[in-house]
């Protein structure tokens, strides 16, 4: 069966090609949800015109979700999560979490647009992509802080103080005897040896 797309479907086609689906698929899932259009007669005389619509909505939603991309980059999320004492993080934070915390910034996303591959189970500033578009994407950031921090925090033991030495008193200078000349010693030898004169008897 053949159907006119109305929206772009990966690894279908673009907006406004003609592809051939499955009746039931066309049925049951592509038209009801307005997606595509079946391609009858009627349908293919206006071709053009469905195209062209088409391709000017795609634009202008192409430009309010460059809008929006700007305001995903400009939010800043935090979220807040308990930590055990090595400090690793209890539970997680996933898409789902993402997409309400956008919700309540009034950005309204579905998680499966949010590229988060896995749960984020780590303390710290974290980015994700955000895929609004085929042509827009959108960088997020957010960060996730420990709840209770304080309960693990380590104290760092004061120094203890440094008892400072006292200066060793300084003794003074002695100068040594300077040693008397050889003269000199000679001089106060002759002295010490020189036989004392008697005085003179006195005469009757």
């Amino acid at each position: 069966m053949k159907v006119i797309l109305l929206d772009t479907i990966e690894k279908l086609g673009n907006a406004g090609d003609v592809v051939n689906v499955k009746s039931g698929y066309a049925r049951n899932y592509l038209v009801p949800r307005k997606l595509a259009l079946y391609a009858t007669p009627a349908n293919m005389k206006r071709l053009t015109v469905i195209q062209e619509n088409l391709k000017a909505e795609e634009e202008k939603k192409v430009a309010a979700l460059k809008v929006l991309a700007e305001k995903i980059a400009s939010t800043k999320l935090v979220f807040v999560r308990k930590i055990d004492e090595q400090g690793s993080m209890f539970g997680s934070v996933s898409e789902h979490d993402l997409a309400n915390a956008l919700k309540e910034e009034g950005v309204d996303v579905h998680r499966s647009a949010i590229a988060l591959g896995r749960h984020v189970k780590t303390l710290g500033e974290h980015t994700v992509e955000v895929k609004l578009h085929r042509e827009v994407l959108a960088n997020l950031s957010f960060i996730v802080k420990a709840e209770n921090a304080e309960e693990f925090a380590v104290e760092v033991p004061a120094e203890p103080a440094v008892e400072l030495e006292a200066e060793p008193e300084i003794e003074p200078i002695v100068e040594p005897e300077i040693p008397e000349t050889e003269d000199a010693v000679e001089e106060e030898i002759e002295q010490e040896t020189q036989p004392t004169e008697e005085p003179a008897a006195e005469i009757e």
